[in-house]
């Protein structure tokens, strides 16, 4: 998976199709919990990132706790249609951040921009 552009409030990342990520070998598509996790982390980014460049100065070790303490409360997925494809983009936009919750919604296309999953992400973040 690679970052293929990040803001405050925005997070496009994409991968490839590997054999090992196929749930459907007749179809070749894609497994729901690749889908799942490549929702999860685009939202995680963003809904994360935010939080943290909230802070202009942070020390190494308040990094490390704050990171400690951060993890997906909820993640609704819609699978809208089959994940065919080579190649997947993942992009995530800020809804919330507040100081203990942010929420995030996530969107997962294929080379051809067909759509093929939807997300509501949320993490503790505070």
């Amino acid at each position: 998976m690679e970052l293929e552009r990040y803001e405050k409030e925005f997070a496009q990342l994409a991968f490839k199709n590997q054999p090992m990520m196929v749930g459907n070998w007749a179809q070749s598509i894609l497994h729901g919990g690749v889908i799942a996790s490549a929702l999860d982390v685009a939202a995680g980014l963003v809904c994360v990132g935010s939080t943290l460049t909230r802070h202009e100065t942070i020390s190494e070790d308040e990094l490390r706790q704050r990171l400690s303490r951060m993890g997906t409360i909820d993640l609704r997925v819609d699978y809208l249609r089959p994940g065919r494809g080579e190649r997947f983009t993942a992009t995530s936009s800020l809804l919330r951040a507040g100081n203990k919750v942010a929420v995030a919604r996530v969107e997962l296309h294929n080379e051809e921009q067909l759509y093929i999953a939807s997300a509501t992400a949320t993490y503790m973040v505070g």
